[in-house]
């Protein structure tokens, strides 16, 4: 039996392999990494092609620094969920103090306001789809649907009891993603600590 706090064994592999230079494992790591990765530089940027070079950005980042990543600090993918919000979050700052001082308006704290908000936004929609399959069907059918927990119940085919428990587990999820921000305007949607 594996330990409790050993990370899975395809991270520590991947790693291995990408720290090897083996192209096939970056390009294993992109098919199961690309979307969270764009998804999560386009929610912080709001821009498709902000979240392309991003998602370049944090591929090339992996490709030639693979000894950065720490299996003992946690999961790839929420490495790479960190990765990419620090690179998305440099990248607005960046973007939108070009933006602000050609206007001759706005000020540092709407700047971190807005930060704080993408970051809120990212962290939000990484822990909905990191969130198990039955918390997030109860949320999706409650938030995009308009279900109640009754209707929940019978569209899950569970007890009412339990469309209960799994909406009120997913919401408390949720509700993290505002307490990280607020805490932490620059903090990452995971991995506990800087990349």
């Amino acid at each position: 039996m594996a330990k409790k706090d050993a990370p899975p064994r395809w991270d520590r592999r991947m790693q291995q392999r990408l720290a090897r230079g083996e192209a096939a494992a970056l390009g294993e790591l992109y098919d199961r990494f690309a979307s969270l990765v764009h998804g999560l530089a386009h929610t912080v940027l709001g821009d498709e092609r902000a979240a392309d070079g991003i998602t370049r950005d944090v591929f090339a980042h992996v490709w030639e620094h693979p000894d950065a990543y720490d299996p003992k600090q946690g999961p790839l993918r929420s490495w790479v969920a960190t990765l990419t919000h620090r690179l998305a979050v440099q990248r607005l700052r960046a973007t939108e103090t070009a933006a602000l001082a050609q206007a001759g308006r706005g000020t540092t704290e709407e700047l971190e306001r807005r930060v704080r908000h993408a970051s809120v936004a990212a962290r939000a929609d990484y822990i909905v789809q990191s969130m198990p399959v039955p918390l997030r069907a109860a949320l999706e059918l409650a938030y995009f649907q308009r279900r109640d927990y009754r209707q929940t119940a019978v569209d899950l085919g569970v007890t009412e009891d339990e469309a209960r428990r799994r909406l009120r587990l997913g919401l408390q999820l949720l509700s993290t993603a505002h307490d990280a921000g607020a805490a932490a305007p620059g903090a990452p949607p995971g991995y506990g600590g800087a990349v």
